[in-house]
């Protein structure tokens, strides 16, 4: 009696084989998302705040940095640009999102397990290529307000709103600026939509995760095209009060990409097991300060 075997089709994109099954999805699914990434804000809130506390700090300080050397005109390059680095930074908010879709109740400490990730170089690969897209970025940016404007740097905040806003090279900056801008975060799209959680929850070569992931784009063209638009704005929004408002957006946007995720990548029909959470148990101050990290424990 003959035996058939049925291995995982894999798809073709662009000359090149990806293993994992893409399917297609909507705006609701979208929409579905988002209300997945705030019930996860909701059930952990004080974890994710505290994860993405670092960015409004980080905002403030480049704010500062930026007006004390007088490079006002990257101020907003460098805040836009944070949304290029955005899916690398959001790992552990994947890791918390990860582990209460298992039932557990995650800890602040949970998201720093992604740290021991068997694809944590491939994760740390790709994470190195969206720093280096951040890197040209300001730079290209700097080269337009040069070209616009000279390099007759702008004495106060007052001064430079109004040479972009009321004259004709501050518009022509807006406009080819931007334009330039959407093409840098289209790029970041189109590889890192779904990379990040699919290395963190598959285990995926960066390759397979980029392929992956523009395979996703490619079957998706309006869904994604509409998170990205939706990223843009809620960043947008949650940077206006001094950055503030993005504790609470980059933690829903985090939780809400891993959610995004399921819905794009078809789960693992045979996913491996996953291994058993180790009892706290005493702890003694000898063992300060490796009592901080769990994973130190683990035999």
């Amino acid at each position: 009696m003959a035996i058939t075997i049925f291995a995982r089709p894999k798809l073709q994109l662009f000359g090149v084989t990806t293993e994992y099954v893409v399917r297609k999805i909507g705006l609701s699914d979208l929409t579905d998302a988002l209300r997945l990434g705030w019930e996860d804000f909701k059930a952990i809130p004080t974890h994710a705040v505290v994860l993405c506390l670092i960015y409004p700090v980080l905002g403030l300080v480049i704010f500062r940095m930026v007006l004390g050397a007088s490079l006002l005109p990257l101020l907003f390059p460098l805040a836009a640009g944070f949304t290029l680095i955005g899916p690398f930074a959001g790992l552990g908010l994947y890791e918390l999102s990860r582990r209460r879709e298992r039932g557990e109740e995650p800890s602040a400490m949970d998201a720093m397990h992604v740290l021991r990730a068997p694809s944590f170089g491939a994760i740390l690969g790709l994470g190195a290529i969206l720093l280096v897209l951040f890197g040209v970025w300001i730079a290209v940016a700097d080269a337009i307000y040069v070209a616009t404007f000279g390099y007759a740097a702008a004495a106060s905040i007052p001064d430079f709103a109004t040479r972009v806003l009321t004259t004709p090279e501050g518009w022509t900056l807006i406009i080819v600026g931007c334009g330039v801008g959407f093409f840098f975060a289209v790029a970041a799209l189109c590889i890192s939509v779904v990379s990040f959680p699919l290395m963190l929850d598959r285990h995926a070569t960066a390759i397979d995760a980029i392929r992956t992931s523009l395979q996703a784009v490619r079957m998706n063209p309006i869904p994604m095209a509409a998170w990205g638009v939706i990223v843009a704005a809620l960043l947008a929004i949650g940077s206006l009060p001094a950055f503030v408002g993005l504790c609470v957006v980059l933690p829903v946007l985090g939780h809400a990409s891993w959610h995004l995720y399921r819905k794009v990548v078809e789960p693992d029909p045979n996913p491996p097991p996953e291994e058993s959470r180790l009892p706290i148990g005493h702890r003694y101050a000898a063992d300060f300060p490796a009592s901080l990290f769990p994973w130190s424990r683990e035999r």
